[in-house]
């Protein structure tokens, strides 16, 4: 009896070499990836984004065909490309005698509800499978936290150091905390030299010109011979090496610091090549851990709990977030929030530096570090009351890394404070004080950092206070921001007049910003 031939989708972020699905060839197996422009168009993606995951894909698909797999792939400009999964798969059950579709679960709720619909509408059996990836499930950050009214990711975090014996001792945490965050908030001074980046020279020509001929649109900037973004689980590899032998030795120190003089400092940079699942998480830690072990290793344990803390900690967490608060979490807006996004997020045509360095860069390198994105960009978004929406959009769009899963649970519920505080205990706000401490931003900047009101005073001073002051009925019983609270009242009553008058020249045009 002959056997039924199957179809396998493979997502654009589901590129895991390892996967059981791969472990071997098998005949009646066809895999089939597609570029198309839904994933293009839900939102503008930048440049460089789009040819990274076309690329990847691309050398994904190669890897398979070594490996002796069957492999459809469908390119951005074929003739016969429909554009959407659901036409191409469509297509190809008209035109193909295949009797079985199948599917990794997508991480996108849009996408895992799409294929959820697809399978109920196509003529043969489809079947799902798991990414294989996470080190979770996806409703088990929600039944980890049933009945509680926050999400503490800590809790979580400890529970995830104890399950997989990372940096423990016994049922102890080695070094005798579980936390070294304290250590990790200093702003670069110096000291330690930053490392000379690896930067890959992949040639995207060929999808760049596939791109302008399907007048996709996008954003940023590309040299199409020079893609500095790991397009193959080789080059990831060769990525995570790199971090571990000359990034990870002052990570925790410098995690936080931002400065003028360069784009990533002692960032790994891993984020695109894990949620393209090149990498998988506990190999990435596991490297990192081996390198601490060494016995002739000068690396610090606080260097090594805080990049553990990003992977094992955060990235679990905020996907089991998003899995928690989908599909709600989509349209929260406890601040009701409504100010269009200013133009310079597209530009970077603004006189504030800070704002102006944290943009170049990303629409540069489709890339910032975690700190500018919440403690710069995001900060400023919430401060002017952009519409938490059009915030998504742009993050989701402008960075390489960007996948729904991730971005929105970091941009709506921590970023924005739109879910009312179930993530955060506290709206991660600040005025320029911040950001002075933690940069060289304001040194060079056009606005005084140290000013409230008056000429050239620092945006972000007026409008700190402006925001709490017009949301004190939504935070006014908030412990964590009671102190704030109390500083503002305490405040000469001509000082907060002239404060909240800058804050509305301001908030009346931000594109002159």
């Amino acid at each position: 009896m002959a056997q039924s031939k199957v179809l396998r989708l493979i997502l654009g972020d589901q590129l895991d070499e390892s996967h059981s699905w791969f472990k071997k060839p098998d005949r009646n197996v066809t895999f089939v990836m597609m570029e198309i422009r839904q994933e293009t168009d839900y939102v503008k993606h930048h440049v460089q984004k789009v040819a990274a995951f076309f690329a990847a894909m691309r050398a994904f698909s190669a890897r398979l065909k070594e490996l002796g797999h069957t492999v459809i792939y469908i390119r951005l400009n074929d003739q016969h490309n429909l554009q959407t999964i659901t036409a191409n798969l469509q297509h190809l059950l008209t035109t193909q005698k295949f009797s079985r579709v199948q599917y990794l679960l997508p991480d996108e709720y849009r996408l895992d509800r799409q294929l959820h619909n697809l399978a109920k509408k196509l003529p043969v059996k489809v079947e799902a499978a798991d990414t294989e990836h996470f080190l979770t499930e996806r409703r088990e950050l929600k039944d980890f936290f049933a009945g509680k009214k926050r999400y503490l990711m800590e809790s979580f975090y400890r529970s995830m150091r104890k399950r997989y014996d990372i940096l423990m001792d016994r049922d102890k945490p080695f070094g005798g905390q579980w936390n070294y965050d304290q250590k990790n908030r200093q702003a670069y001074d110096g000291r330690v030299a930053i490392p000379k980046a690896l930067l890959f020279k992949n040639d995207v020509s060929a999808i760049c010109r596939a791109i302008q001929k399907m007048k996709v649109k996008t954003l940023g900037e590309i040299q199409p011979a020079q893609l500095i973004w790991p397009t193959t689980r080789a080059q990831s590899l060769k990525l995570l090496r790199a971090f571990v032998k000359s990034g990870l030795g002052a990570f925790g120190t410098y995690q936080d610091a931002m400065t003028a003089e360069n784009w990533y400092l002692f960032h790994s940079r891993l984020s695109f090549a894990l949620n393209t699942k090149m990498l998988r998480p506990l190999e990435v830690i596991q490297a990192v851990l081996k390198a601490w072990e060494h016995k002739k290793s000068p690396i610090q344990i606080q260097q090594v709990e805080g990049f553990v803390r990003q992977i094992l900690g955060w990235r679990e967490y905020m996907r089991g977030i998003y899995w928690a608060m989908m599909p709600e979490l989509e349209s929260m807006n406890y601040f009701s929030h409504d100010t269009a996004l200013p133009d310079f997020y597209w530009t970077a045509d603004t006189q504030m530096n800070c704002m102006r360095l944290a943009i170049g860069q990303s629409l540069q390198h489709a890339y910032a570090h975690h700190i500018q994105r919440l403690m710069v960009t995001g900060n400023f978004a919430l401060l002017a009351g952009i519409d938490p929406a059009q915030v998504d959009g742009w993050y989701l769009g402008i960075y390489i890394d960007a996948i729904q899963w991730v971005e929105l649970p970091n941009t709506r519920a921590m970023s924005q404070f739109a879910d009312g505080g179930r993530v955060a205990t506290k709206p991660y706000v600040s005025s320029a004080k911040y950001i002075r401490s933690m940069s060289d931003y304001c040194e060079t900047c056009a606005y005084d950092w140290k000013a409230r009101h008056g000429d050239m005073a620092c945006p972000f001073n007026s409008l700190y206070w402006n925001f709490f002051e017009r949301h004190r009925p939504l935070l006014g019983k908030n412990a964590r921001v009671a102190m704030m609270y109390r500083v503002w009242d305490r405040m000469d009553k001509d000082e907060k007049k002239r404060t909240l008058n800058q804050a509305d020249t301001y908030l009346k045009d931000l594109n002159q910003l």
